[in-house]
């Protein structure tokens, strides 16, 4: 079971934290180009399977990750629980994913929260974007790639804590008396 979606990250300022009372200037790169990773982890052993370009996430980049993925497990069944991005949801996606025999699982719209890949784009965020300066588009992406080429071997042990499948539950609402 692989959880799949794709993040969008623009080389622009990060501010992860600045409480200050004196006036700081930020240095911050001139455009606002994109890198775009469209990535797939697998919910037990954590493998990371990426998709990355600077221009457009859209159905051929899924199609080319649901090969990477069947490519790399042939003979076991494979779940892909996905979110309801318009470009993941079109026909073309549907036939080579059953040609490949992956199942697709949709998430209910809006609820990032239960989609597991969220949590690595935080911690990459967090490890790579926050309070950074990248002069150029290069060193920005390929501080993101580095890091997420990293996830089994540095960050491994941060991760398999963070990259749990506990979520939470919510009981049904008790009425109360008045």
């Amino acid at each position: 079971m692989y959880f799949v979606d794709a993040a969008h990250f623009v080389l622009a300022p990060f501010l992860g934290y600045l409480w200050t009372k004196v006036r700081h200037f930020i240095r911050a790169p001139a455009g606002r180009k994109r890198f775009n990773v469209l990535g797939a982890i697998n919910a037990v052993t954590h493998e990371l399977v990426t998709v990355t370009n600077d221009s457009y996430i859209n159905a051929q980049s899924v199609c080319e990750l649901l090969l990477k993925i069947s490519a790399a497990h042939a003979a076991t069944p494979i779940t892909l629980v996905l979110d309801n991005a318009r470009y993941q949801k079109c026909k073309i996606v549907w036939n080579l994913a059953e040609s490949l025999n992956i199942e697709l699982l949709y998430l209910p719209s809006y609820s990032p929260n239960l989609n597991l890949i969220e949590r690595l784009w935080k911690f990459v965020k967090k490890k790579v974007l926050y309070n950074k300066y990248y002069a150029d588009f290069d060193s920005f992406s390929g501080a993101i790639a580095g890091c997420l080429a990293q996830t089994h071997t540095e960050h491994k042990e941060a991760l398999d804590s963070l990259l749990t499948l506990r979520f939470q539950t919510l009981q049904e609402p008790q009425n109360m008396a008045a």
